[in-house]
């Protein structure tokens, strides 16, 4: 089932346009946090965005480049400032479409559905993993902070992984070895405490700072 996230802050608007959505066996999340919107988003892992231009705090065209920096998901806004300036812009932060308020609901699912096909008919989802702002891509294994983007080694990107999947439990050092074996390098208990280091310095250069914990004689956390 797709999934469409509404990043809309008129409540009455997001409701029927995430109604008319569900009727056509899609499944929707409207966005109520517009301080976080990208946490929302690598929660709810949408197949497509709809977006407001005008919204709370900051607009439509700020939460379409934050999202273009960790994922092509295909990005739809729909504004009643609909007017070339707007519709360049909306172009140019990466929008996929715009469609002008008010519209009608059967245009709307068309767009909606011709974008599902030319993106996921040839190409899988791809799963974004955030905490406190860090973004990991498990597509193409970037990590992205801000405007920082992260290269991380093979094995860095296996540790965060694990831990990022495990936020908020302690993972063991052995479950952690277990994943860096999958890279055929030969992994012992020193390579770990190794790579462990390596990584918090890249988080740390990137102002990441106490993301990993270590917890003495068990393992590591991100809480």
């Amino acid at each position: 089932m797709y999934r469409i996230l509404i990043v809309e802050d008129d409540s009455g608007i997001a409701s029927a346009v995430s109604e008319q959505i569900k009727n056509w066996g899609m499944d929707t999340k409207c966005v109520t946090d517009f301080r976080n919107v990208v946490a929302e988003f690598a929660e709810y892992e949408p197949h497509l965005v709809l977006m407001d231009i005008a919204l709370p705090f900051m607009n439509g065209y700020h939460w379409c480049s934050e999202i273009r920096k960790v994922s092509k998901v295909p990005i739809v806004f729909i504004s009643s400032a609909s007017d070339n300036m707007n519709i360049i812009m909306a172009v140019n932060m990466g929008a996929d479409d715009f469609i002008a308020k008010p519209f009608d609901g059967s245009v709307l699912i068309a767009k909606i559905q011709a974008l599902l096909r030319r993106t996921y008919d040839f190409a899988e989802s791809v799963t974004i993993l955030e905490h406190r702002g860090v973004m990991l891509n498990t597509g193409d294994g970037t990590l992205v902070y801000g405007d920082n983007q992260i290269s991380l080694s093979k094995n860095e990107y296996r540790i965060l992984l694990v831990l990022m999947k495990n936020k908020g439990k302690i993972v063991s050092r052995e479950k952690l070895m277990e994943a860096l074996w999958q890279t055929d390098e030969f992994v012992d208990d020193n390579a770990l405490t190794v790579n462990v280091g390596r990584l918090r310095k890249k988080l740390d250069a990137a102002g990441i700072s106490d993301f990993i914990t270590t917890k003495f004689g068990v393992g590591y956390i991100i809480s």
